[in-house]
This record gives C-alpha cells, structure tokens and sequence, in this order.
C-alpha cells in the first residue's frame, strides 16, 4: 500500500535507485523462479524412478487441487499469495480466490494497464513447487497417469524402473499472446509431416505434433486477449473446456487433460476487434472485473513498484504524477473507453528520473534527484499514451498542462496547507528571483533564495513537511513550494528561451 498523503506524512520517502530498492517489481526467487532468467534455489526431490516415487509415498494432485490447497494454506498461515497485486484486497482479489476454490476457469475482464497479465503470472506460485513427470514425454505426464499411447507403452514395459524427472512450477506456465493469425495447430495441435516420413501411418495418433493447450497438460495455460483469436480459432478450444479432450484433423484423443485455463480481455475489444463467442465465455467458470487503483496511495504504491528510476524520485513528486494519471481518467477530452494504462504514470515517473540524471551528469551534481521542473518533460512524452476525443486535435498538450497543474496544486494543498508562505513571497518581491530549470543545480537553486535570515524559518517548515535531508531533496521541495505560490498567484514565474524558469 501506498504512503500516508495528509500534511504530517513523511512524503519524501523517495523511490531510490533500483539497486538500493526493495522492490516487489518481480516476485522473490525463493517464491518463483523462470525457466529463462534465474535459477532455483532449492533442489528437486530425490526419487529418479516410478519404483523410488512410489516408495516416497508420493501423492498425485490434479492442478486444481494444487491451486486450491496451497491458497488456503497461505491464507490459513496468514501468507500474501498475490505479493506485488496493489489495490485489489477488497474487489478483484476475493472474487479470484473463489474461483480458484471452486476449481474454475476464468476470464479475467479489464481495460489496459489495469494488471490482469501480472495476476496470471502470480497464478503459478499456487503450484506445487516439484512435481514429477515422465522423462521425455511431450505433455509432461505423470508418472501415476500417463495419457499418451507412447507414455502408455513405456509405463507398461519398465513398470518401476520407469525414469521420472522434476519439473519446477515455473514451466509449468504457459502463456500466448492471441493475434489474428494464430491458428488451431498453434492451440491444439496437427498432423506432423515428418512423424508421417518416418513411416507411421497417418491414422497413428503419434504423428501428432501438440499444440500450446495439451502441452500445458498439468499445469497453467493463459491466453493474453482473447477476443482477438479468430472465432473459427475459438472454437477449437470448446472441447478443450469441457470435455478435456482434443481433435486434429479428425483425430478425437481421449487424453484426460488436466490443465487450468485462464484468459484475460479488454471490454472495448468485444466491439473494435472481436468478441468471445457465447459457448466459449460460457465455459470459463468465472468472469471478474479488474479496475484501476481506486484510491490515490494505491496508485503511488504501483508507480513505486513497477517503475525502473535511474534517479531519486520524491515521493511527492510520484504523488503529483499520481494525481495527474487519476485527473486523466476522467476528463471528458480524454477517450475512457481506450482507458489509461498505470503505464502512463509508470512511464513518467521513469521520465522525470531520467531528466534529473540528465542534470546531474551535465552539471555534475553527485546524486541526481528529481525536481518539479522535470516535469515539464513528461507531457510531450505522455501525449501519445493516451487517446483524445474526435474534435480535440490540437489541444492535447493545453488539457495535459492544465491537468497537471491541477495535480502540482492538489499536492502543495495536501503537504504544505497551513505553512504561511509570507516571509518567501515578501523576499521574492524586494530580493532577487529564484531561477531553475534543467541547467541549475540543487546547490544553486537554493544558493538563490532571498533573504536567508527572514525566509529560513519558513524553508524549514517547508523540508520538514517534506522529510527534505539532502541538498537536492531540499531544492525539489522548495521548486514544490514556490510552484504553489505561483499557482495561487501570490509570485510570477516566467520560462525564457534557454531552458529556464524564473519565479519572482
């Protein structure tokens, strides 16, 4: 969950490099571990043979009850079985856990960027973190059931002195993107020529070359964007819901398979891409709604979690690219129905970060912190994440500007509401004004304050509100400060062509 957002809360608790963060951008590896990028920390069990697993007394489990049993044990040891889904607990979470009790498939239903492809991804911490598998087999069978006829034949032949091997939960995930061209040998399965050369017969089911479906056999199976499968392509998965079977070009193969579908869509793409045709979403067990974060720390929370920063980032100055991202998603010029993305919000903060470091190397400044003025980048970076409405053209930047100030301004109010600001606006206006930009650095920002004797009262207000400690936090707090000012109109501020800022 997100910080605190009143006036006593400690708002700079900055998003530091992702190096010295604790972040929960992928899940731990002692929980998960992909068959791509990491390795496992633990070690599979011993047993090497169908005699050796059945003396170890173990105990096969279809994946439903996998899923259903380790969700309730964490539940029941009081273990978060979703770690990095913010903003759910109360809504998408509970509907979720029940239909994994009740063994469902499901079809998970949200606009973009509203995190349904990362709750299918956390799906495969529920599974068991072992389990066995016939060594060499297409569909990862195990040992206790095998389904193919060539598993068949080689369980009948070496009884106990069958090979096993370990599989981790990990590649036990599947996960397709579904796109207009992907076809039913792609899901299912088809007729493998070369199986055919070697001399089978084409009425043999082992000259059958398995698709993404029955090779997730035991395991987890997920399909990113339904609707945009071809309807025709739909339907090739009808038997695959229901009756657990599959057919190829003719062939009906009674394999009992044991696999969890579960798929993901966005509402809007029923009518502009495609749809999921009656049978098919009749058969998902389920059907839950996903929404965006619907308080404002749940939004910083997901900003702090997911964006990659190259530079300190205070956490007010996430809070203002918070409000900005939340003020999008409602104004009328803003196309809804497209939605925007946590993405949105994600990709600016990385943006500011990314021009406080740019400073920094420019300017030498030792640590790059992130500043007000860096967010005068991000609306030409954000303009093309989001859809306007017909009849807006033009105008894009002038409603992003406007929604902006509104959030720096909802921001100052929140952190900074009670300071009196007197003693900094009478120094401006008899001393010299205070210039920043992306060429002033944190010491020279604040070097330019008036009057120090009369103002250091109320700076110190401002960066204890604030939980300023470095120079360049203090500089970010103090731009907040007289970003405020300017927007109640109490000072002026003007931009000149090199890049400055001048408040006075």
């Amino acid at each position: 969950m997100g910080p605190a957002c009143g006036p006593t809360s400690a708002p700079l608790r900055a998003i530091r490099l992702r190096a010295e963060a604790s972040t929960v951008d992928k899940v731990p590896e002692e929980n998960f571990t992909t068959h791509t990028s990491q390795t496992t920390e633990t070690r599979h069990p011993s047993p090497r043979t169908l005699g050796e697993l059945r003396a170890s007394g173990h105990i096969q489990r279809s994946v439903r009850d996998e899923i259903r049993n380790n969700l309730l044990g964490a539940l029941r040891d009081g273990r978060d079985p979703w770690p990095g889904i913010v903003g759910f607990e109360a809504t998408v979470i509970p509907q979720l856990e029940r239909a994994l009790i009740a063994g469902h498939d499901v079809v998970m239903l949200g606009e973009r960027g509203q995190g349904k492809t990362r709750i299918l991804r956390t799906l495969v911490l529920l599974l068991d973190e072992w389990t066995p598998v016939i060594a060499g087999s297409d569909l990862g069978e195990h040992p206790y059931e095998p389904i193919t006829p060539a598993s068949i034949r080689k369980a009948a032949n070496l009884l106990d002195d069958l090979p096993i091997e370990w599989r981790h939960r990990s590649q036990r995930y599947s996960e397709k993107l579904a796109t207009p061209d992907t076809s039913v040998a792609d899901l299912v399965g088809d007729i493998d020529p070369m199986k055919v050369a070697e001399g089978r017969s084409l009425g043999d089911p082992e000259t059958i070359h398995f698709g993404l479906i029955p090779r997730a056999h035991r395991g987890i199976v997920a399909i990113n964007e339904l609707p945009d499968l071809a309807e025709r392509i739909q339907v090739s998965m009808l038997n695959v819901m229901e009756e657990r079977d599959i057919q190829v070009r003719g062939y009906t193969l009674r394999l009992p398979l044991d696999v969890l579908v579960m798929a993901s869509a966005n509402p809007e793409d029923y009518t502009n891409r495609g749809r999921i045709i009656t049978p098919l979403k009749d058969r998902f067990g389920a059907e839950i709604r996903t929404h965006y974060p619907l308080e404002l720390d749940d939004e910083i929370a997901v900003i702090e979690q997911e964006a990659d920063l190259t530079a300190t980032v205070p956490t007010f100055v996430t809070e203002i690219l918070a409000r900005f991202t939340r003020y999008a998603r409602d104004h009328p010029s803003i196309d809804q129905r497209s939605g925007v993305s946590a993405r949105f919000s994600i990709a600016g903060a990385e943006t500011v970060a990314a021009a406080a470091l740019h400073r920094a190397t420019v300017m030498g400044e030792e640590v790059p912190v992130a500043r007000v003025v860096d967010l005068e980048s991000v609306i030409e970076v954000l303009r093309g994440k989001v859809e306007f409405e017909s009849g807006e053209e033009g105008r894009e930047l002038e409603i992003l500007e406007h929604l902006m100030r509104k959030s720096v301004a909802d921001t100052v109010r929140a952190h900074l509401g009670g300071i009196d600001m007197a003693p900094l606006v009478d120094a401006l206006e008899s001393g010299e004004p205070v210039v920043t930009g992306d060429r002033v650095t944190a010491a020279d920002l604040l070097g330019s304050i008036p009057d120090p004797d009369t103002t250091s009262d109320v700076l110190a207000q401002i960066t204890e509100r604030l939980d300023a400690e470095s120079d360049g936090e203090r500089a970010s707090a103090v731009e907040l400060a007289l970003e405020g000012l300017f927007l109640a109109r109490r000072i002026g501020k003007e931009a000149d062509e090199t890049g400055q800022t001048i408040y006075g």
